[in-house]
C-alpha cells in the first residue's frame, strides 16, 4: 500500500526543530524482524545520529522517537517519584523497554524481540504519524483501534474535546 505520511521541519532544515510525523505507512517485517522505514521519514527520525529509541506503550503498540526527541521524555518520567507504584509500572514499563535502535544503510531497523513480542508484531505493521514520534502497531490490532476510534457514541466524548472542531 502506498505511504501516505508526511514530516515537516526535518532534521536537515537548520532549525534545531524536532520533526513533526503524520499520516500512516503500511509496511511488513521481514524474517528477522526488520522494518523498512518510508524513505522520507529516514533523515528525520535517524536526526543526525542514524538511530531511534523504540518502546512499549500501554496501548500495546511501539513508539518510536527521534533520539533527541526521547531524552527528555525519559528524563521527565524518571524524575517523577517511584513512590507510587503507577508512576513506577509505567517508568517499569516505558524506560524499561527502551531500545536504541541504529538505522542501516538500507533505511531498516531492527525491531528488537521482546518490542515484537510486546505489540503481537508478527509481518504486516502500520506507521502512524504522532507528531513528535510514530507509533508502530500489528495491522490487525490497529484495524480494531480504528473501529473503536470511530464507533465511538459522541455524547462519550472527554470534557477536553467539548467544541473541538476540525
Amino acid at each position: 500500500m502506498a505511504d501516505r505520511a508526511l514530516a515537516d521541519g526535518g532534521a536537515g532544515d537548520g532549525g534545531g526543530r524536532l520533526p513533526d510525523f503524520r499520516g500512516i505507512a503500511h509496511l511488513a517485517l521481514d524474517a528477522k524482524g526488520r522494518l523498512a522505514i518510508p524513505s522520507r521519514h529516514r533523515a528525520a527520525l535517524g536526526n543526525g545520529s542514524g538511530s531511534v529509541v523504540i518502546t512499549a506503550d500501554p496501548s500495546r503498540c511501539l513508539l518510536v522517537y527521534p533520539r533527541d526527541a526521547w531524552q527528555p521524555i525519559q528524563s521527565r518520567l524518571m524524575s517523577l517519584s517511584s513512590f507510587d507504584e503507577r508512576i513506577r509500572a509505567l517508568q517499569r514499563l516505558i524506560v524499561g523497554y527502551a531500545d536504541d535502535v541504529d538505522i542501516d544503510a538500507q533505511g531498516r531497523v531492527l525491531v528488537p524481540p521482546p518490542l515484537r513480542e510486546y505489540a503481537s508484531l508478527a509481518k504486516d505493521a502500520v506507521l502512524v504519524g504522532q507528531g513528535r514520534r510514530f507509533e508502530l502497531w500489528d495491522a490487525a490490532a490497529w484495524a480494531a483501534q480504528t473501529a473503536r476510534a470511530i464507533g465511538f457514541d459522541a455524547g462519550d466524548l472527554p470534557p477536553e474535546l467539548a467544541g473541538f472542531s476540525l
